[in-house]
């Protein structure tokens, strides 16, 4: 786990030379590592920052939603845990893991998602890429197929992030 954010790295995976499950581990991991670099240098108040008036999304609530995806993808499904309780959302509340923030702490929702992550590379390296899950639909799913959501969903959100760091601070990047 990044205990500081100032010592984290990003890689590319590479264009060419990797299989399948290692390019697939690699973009999520890039993604993962993306979202962690949108929260950099930031302070509470602006990493809370709703900065669309329209929107719920801040980085802190990305953070927690993306937990929220770890723990439903790689627990729920692939682990075929339906019961695996939610960190925050609450069925009732809609987007309940992305507001109220006023007394959410950082470094407990950021440990919470490092530790999904860990649970869900966990959880990965014991199966391969066309071992299933269930959905809560009932459907089958893959491991290759959440591989494949999880950059989706990654990418879609580091998008989001993107807009509300600029917004908040100016900050720009790739």
């Amino acid at each position: 786990m990044v205990k500081d954010l100032k010592d984290l790295r990003r890689t590319e995976p590479p264009k060419d030379g990797l299989g399948e499950r290692e390019l697939l581990e690699a973009w999520l991991e890039f993604h993962r590592t993306t979202l962690l670099l949108k929260c950099e240098g930031l302070d509470d108040r602006a990493r809370k920052a709703r900065p669309v008036a329209t929107s719920k999304l801040s980085l802190h609530g990305i953070v927690r939603h993306m937990a929220e995806v770890e723990r439903s993808w790689f627990r729920r499904v692939l682990q075929r845990q339906p019961d695996a309780p939610f960190l925050w959302y609450d069925r009732a509340v809609e987007d309940s893991e992305m507001v109220p923030l006023d007394s959410a702490n950082w470094e407990a929702d950021l440990a919470a998602w490092q530790a999904e992550c860990q649970a869900s590379r966990d959880a990965a390296a014991a199966r391969g890429l066309d071992d299933t899950g269930v959905t809560r639909s009932g459907e089958s799913c893959s491991l290759r197929w959440i591989y494949v959501h999880m950059v989706e969903e990654y990418a879609r959100h580091n998008g989001h992030a993107d807009l509300i760091r600029e917004l908040t601070d100016g900050a720009v990047g790739w």
